[in-house]
């Protein structure tokens, strides 16, 4: 399966190739001949089936081990949320991992967006929106007894934490979904692809706000 892209950056790159494939076949045609345009099509496309089929090789997968930036009794926590940040049983998940500790608790709720826009690299509105959802949700942490700080991250959830655990060193992640018929994340295999990716405890949260009804599913041993 081909990886999806996963920042910025790489749409940015997508949409600079797609154009310069197309330019390319269109001057080569006008300035040559249309058989150019035609070898100039046959060759590029060749080296993108090349490059597909190389990319979608599946290869184990190299966990990375975050530097730790915590001090002494410190405890750094990583939560992953986008809506579900205010349930009580997530607080509650909270506050025991971090028992006897001195916690910092860093939320990142990743700017989400449609395909389109994030390929043109259009993130303003969605990093606006996630801002507004990632106040709301350090509010109710605070009003629970959490002091946690937050950023928004990038559209795409597994880069999000990544960027994270690069600048913050976490101890373990967080993630915090809907429930299974209702999450994006779920469907796309989000904490099974993190917890191949990070070695770092991951406990999954499922919350759901309608019903107030929480189910913490165990990180598996590392």
């Amino acid at each position: 399966m081909i990886n999806p892209l996963r920042s910025e950056a790489e749409a940015y790159r997508f949409l600079l190739l797609t154009v310069g494939y197309f330019a390319a076949i269109a001057i080569a045609a006008l300035a040559i001949g249309t058989w150019a345009g035609v070898v100039v099509f046959l060759v590029l496309t060749a080296a993108g089936v090349v490059y597909v089929v190389r990319a979608s090789r599946t290869e184990p997968p190299r966990q990375a081990v975050p530097a730790r930036r915590g001090k002494g009794n410190e405890r750094l926590i990583l939560v992953i949320a986008n809506e579900t940040v205010g349930g009580d049983r997530l607080r509650d998940e909270i506050l025991s991992r971090s028992e006897g500790y001195d916690e910092q608790v860093l939320v990142v709720t990743p700017a989400l967006n449609s395909h389109l826009r994030h390929w043109a690299s259009d993130e303003d509105n969605a990093r606006v929106e996630a801002q507004k959802r990632l106040d709301a949700s350090l509010e109710r942490l605070r009003s629970g007894g959490i002091d946690a700080k937050g950023e928004v991250g990038d559209a795409e959830p597994l880069q999000a934490m990544e960027d994270a655990l690069r600048l913050f060193g976490a101890d373990e992640i967080i993630i915090s979904t809907h429930p299974e018929g209702r999450s994006h994340w779920l469907e796309k295999g989000i904490v099974e692809s993190a917890r191949e990716r990070f070695a770092v405890p991951i406990t999954h949260v499922v919350v759901d706000l309608a019903a107030e009804h929480e189910e913490v599913q165990e990180p598996k041993p590392t």
